[in-house]
């Protein structure tokens, strides 16, 4: 298998006047094309902060990201946002729904906007949201939705653009227990039946068994977990 993120001395620091914090030290992970890799930690461990780099949504201050043909380290504005609508698929923890348009809008308008056919982006919109088990409920507000039912809608739109790379921040943070494990069997379900690498990011014990590679992230150092 070949590596679809290679991270090398990856070092993210925070300054505010004369105090500084370093989350991520020198910090060296790879992930496999095809996996399902769980990276689990304590809050502050690090885990987001390792996640947004990886997702062009925050930017490291040493060390180099690749994903793909991507230097994520060194992509323009312009290039970024290529990337994520590309390559990625975002689950976070908050569902990031527009609330005025339905689940099958909040779906299909990331696939027109990067310049999909409506029928194109629409067709494909309604064949996921099915796929998540919202068939009924495709034309519902987010508002009209259960807290389970807008992070299917948010799994939908992750694969909206075919990407190659899912990356899933918490994804069941904000679920009851029920809820929480629905969602997590989707998310790595549907990873398998679209062939995409996941990296999933938890606090979650019982989260993180489900992945096929699990790391642990602690003072700023990631450890793969050996079976």
């Amino acid at each position: 298998m070949s590596s679809i993120v290679k991270i090398t001395g990856l070092e993210k620091t925070y300054s505010s006047g004369a105090e500084s914090l370093t989350i991520l030290k020198n910090l060296d992970f790879s992930v496999e094309e095809g996996s399902k890799t769980v990276i689990i930690g304590e809050s502050g461990s690090g885990k987001s902060t390792l996640l947004n780099i990886i997702g062009s949504i925050d930017k490291a201050t040493a060390g180099t990201v690749i994903a793909g043909p991507w230097n994520v380290t060194s992509l323009t504005e312009n290039e970024m946002a290529l990337y994520r609508s590309k390559f990625l698929g975002l689950v976070f923890q908050f569902h990031y729904l527009l609330k005025d348009f339905t689940a099958l809008e909040n779906v299909y308008l990331a696939s027109y906007m990067t310049g999909k056919s409506k029928k194109e982006a629409v067709e494909r919109a309604k064949a996921l949201l099915c796929d998540v088990g919202l068939e009924k409920r495709m034309n519902h507000l987010p508002g009209e939705l259960s807290g389970g039912e807008r992070q299917r809608v948010a799994v939908a739109r992750a694969l909206i653009n075919d990407p190659s790379l899912i990356l899933a921040d918490e994804p069941t943070g904000n679920l009851d227990p029920a809820n929480a494990v629905l969602i997590s069997d989707l998310l790595f379900s549907m990873a398998d039946k679209y062939m995409k690498t996941l990296i999933l990011v938890t606090h979650d014990i019982k989260l993180a068994a489900k992945g096929s590679v699990r790391y642990t992230i602690k003072h700023g150092q990631i450890e793969k977990v050996e079976d």
